[in-house]
């Protein structure tokens, strides 16, 4: 089986883009570690979403850059050749549930934003967190 959760914060507004007839969100979400580097900054991974049809077009309307969410869905690995001809990997999740973790514009206070309820998710305060 072939399937990730995870949950982070997006690093940059989303970018939506037409491809045939489906339309598909793309955004990163940074997730960090627990463990710090040994200069005692922050470690985090990055992974590239891709959401389709109405889950693309619901996180396009209402995900911003800096906005917590929980993804959930296979992941593939994509290898390339950057700029200096170096190898490097992306990791690219395919968004099969996206729940919205922070408080969105003009809703209600602690309430969470969620275009495919998934029960199976549940959101949590930061300030519940013992870390």
């Amino acid at each position: 089986m072939n399937k990730l959760e995870i949950i982070g914060n997006l690093t940059r507004d989303p970018e939506s883009r037409q491809v045939g007839e489906k339309s598909v969100c793309n955004f990163t979400v940074a997730v960090n570690r627990r463990q710090k580097d040994k200069d005692g900054n922050s470690v985090a991974d990055f992974f590239r979403i891709s959401a389709w049809g109405k889950i693309g077009e619901i996180c396009q309307k209402y995900l911003l850059k800096g906005r917590k969410v929980a993804v959930v869905g296979p992941v593939s690995v994509h290898a390339f050749k950057d700029n200096e001809g170096e190898a490097r990997a992306t990791l690219e999740v395919y968004a099969e549930e996206v729940e919205f973790l922070s408080q969105g514009n003009g809703g209600d206070q602690g309430q969470t934003q969620s275009p495919n309820a998934n029960p199976n998710l549940t959101p949590v305060e930061t300030d519940e967190l013992p870390f």
